[in-house]
């Protein structure tokens, strides 16, 4: 034999090696088991996760290759078509053909405010074959819902049973808002169409979700500006006195779901001169800085229906966040709904006789910061 021959004799045998794994590998013979999965994900919103995979593509639920091939229509069905608590999709398999993915709706419950959100999942099926006449490594290219029950066919094999594939994608999640979410998907494996149920498989979610980015002060009556608050100070013809009160809606965000240990507040005097005894002061406008030019006041914090006291720079921390009363509001600059803990601030204007006033306007400048433990709860 030449050189030529001893190549190809060569080539024959790794031809012969090689070809089976080609061709691929018969699915492992599978049965139908019931399965519970929980999935416990933390993240803030300035770094969003990506698709949330539960099945990877082809995910093996069943599969019996030999005759009368008893998975060859299986296929998976939510518990409601209409409810989403535990997921929302067909009751009940689909017999004619439907090519892609298919929606489940799935409904989140914020644990604090009990905000309920709905989010999507997708779900697709492809079927292994129970030979290799029309696909190499036995899986059909065909993508399904999940709950199509069509028996596929090609040459003489067809279907033997079910590869899974389930995601939640990363669009969705942003649904979420900050806070601790939960959530329980439930599906059900059928063999047929009116056939009893083979297996449950069940999915749980804990999401615990920040948005630091977004700690902020909202002011309900000045929607994108700055409040311009008229503390409506009046005369009392009878005492000769001027003073009064004014409450200012404010609420308070802390980018936690409303779980912060804590909220640190602090409000400061910005008119720029050395305020009165009562740590705040409004000055006359025509710039002079003696005592008849200053009206002085003092700010008020309601917290949980109860008041605290805020003087000039001073840090006062807000406890009891995780049970205080809530409000829905939609801050500027998103998209979705949050709840924040409501705290009026009252300016209060001590009474003082009118004639130690220099008549005109005063004006006063105020600055509230607020700040939030580092620490997640």
């Amino acid at each position: 034999m030449n050189r030529r021959g001893v190549w190809v004799v060569m080539l024959l045998m790794a031809l012969l090696v090689v070809m089976p794994k080609a061709w691929g590998q018969r699915p492992p013979e599978t049965h139908p088991v019931s399965a519970t999965q929980n999935i416990l994900m933390s993240w803030d919103r300035s770094a969003m996760p990506g698709d949330v995979v539960l099945w990877a593509p082809k995910t093996l639920l069943a599969y019996d290759g030999s005759s009368p091939f008893p998975y060859a229509d299986a296929h998976l069905v939510c518990v409601s078509s209409s409810n989403a608590s535990e997921g929302k999709c067909p009751e009940s398999g689909w017999d004619l053909g439907s090519d892609g993915s298919g929606d489940i709706w799935l409904q989140a419950v914020e644990a604090r405010s009990g905000m309920r959100t709905e989010f999507r999942l997708t779900g697709s099926l492809q079927r292994p074959f129970s030979g290799t006449s029309c696909y190499f490594d036995y899986w059909d290219i065909s993508i399904r819902p999940l709950w199509s029950a069509v028996r596929e066919v090609c040459g003489r094999h067809q279907s033997a049973g079910i590869g899974a594939s389930l995601l939640i994608p990363s669009e969705e999640l942003a649904r979420l808002v900050a806070g601790k979410w939960s959530a329980t998907l439930v599906m059900n494996m059928h063999a047929t169409i009116s056939g009893p149920v083979l297996a449950k498989y069940s999915f749980t979610f804990d999401f615990t979700i920040t948005d630091r980015n977004a700690v902020s002060i909202y002011f309900p009556a000045f929607h994108h500006i700055a409040p311009l608050v008229r503390l409506n100070a009046a005369y009392d013809p009878i005492g000769r006195t001027v003073g009064g009160r004014t409450v200012l809606e404010m609420c308070l965000y802390d980018g936690l779901g409303s779980q912060a240990q804590y909220l640190g507040v602090t409000v400061r005097d910005r008119s720029g001169k050395p305020p009165g005894p009562g740590g705040y002061s409004l000055w006359h406008t025509d710039g002079g800085s003696d005592d008849t030019r200053r009206l002085d006041y003092t700010v008020t914090l309601d917290h949980n229906g109860a008041p605290v006291s805020m003087p000039n720079g001073v840090e006062q921390q807000l406890h009891g966040i995780d049970t205080a009363q809530l409000r829905l509001v939609l801050l500027p600059g998103m998209s979705q709904p949050v709840f924040c803990v409501p705290t009026p601030i009252t300016f209060d204007i001590p009474r003082v006789p009118i004639s130690t006033q220099q008549a005109g306007t005063y004006f006063g400048e105020l600055q509230v910061e607020l700040r939030v433990p580092t620490v997640t709860p």
